[in-house]
């Protein structure tokens, strides 16, 4: 049995490369380099080698749609309450937030975000035009901009500052 000096994992004689780090024994170690720590136990168990290949890759930590920490931390607990008024009244709470504050940065992510939310609402009037078929997307539709609302309204109230799922691509209001 050989083992590799750069994982310490355990293979064949006749094996040329080593079937984990593809170390080539046929290739000398250059000089002065020092040899690898073996892996941990775990590591050499044929299971865990089978099942490192089926991992999913690693997510980026960074979220194009969440602009927190865009904002100040002063403007976002001054103007807080305005941002749930937004997701609470809909354009009626947009209108009071924009006579309130209309220079607030975070104020104005959040009434663009209300704005959106309202467009996709009218929108569903128009669905409601087709008889059936469209009463029935427009009411599915219906709750699920209601519950995109409470999902908005929970984050202002955690201090965050995400784009709504679904409208986010309303590309008039950047």
């Amino acid at each position: 049995m050989k083992t590799c000096p750069t994982c310490g994992a355990q293979f064949d004689d006749s094996a040329q490369f080593c079937p984990n780090c593809g170390y080539n024994f046929n290739q000398a170690a250059p000089q002065g380099a020092a040899p690898q720590p073996a892996a941990p136990q775990y590591q050499q168990d044929p299971n865990y080698q089978q099942n490192m290949q089926y991992q999913q890759p690693v997510q980026p930590a960074y979220d194009p749609y969440d602009h927190t920490n865009e904002f100040d931390p002063a403007d976002v607990s001054d103007n807080k309450l305005f941002a749930m008024l937004i997701y609470l009244f809909g354009l009626m709470g947009v209108i009071v937030s924009l006579l309130a504050n209309h220079d607030s940065p975070f104020l104005k992510f959040h009434i663009r975000q209300g704005l959106k939310l309202q467009i996709a609402s009218l929108l569903l009037v128009v669905l409601c035009v087709i008889p059936i078929i469209g009463w029935i997307a427009a009411g599915i539709m219906t709750v699920v901009l209601a519950v995109i609302q409470i999902i908005c309204f929970v984050r202002v109230c955690k201090n965050k500052s995400v784009e709504p799922a679904i409208v986010r691509g309303i590309g008039f209001l950047k």
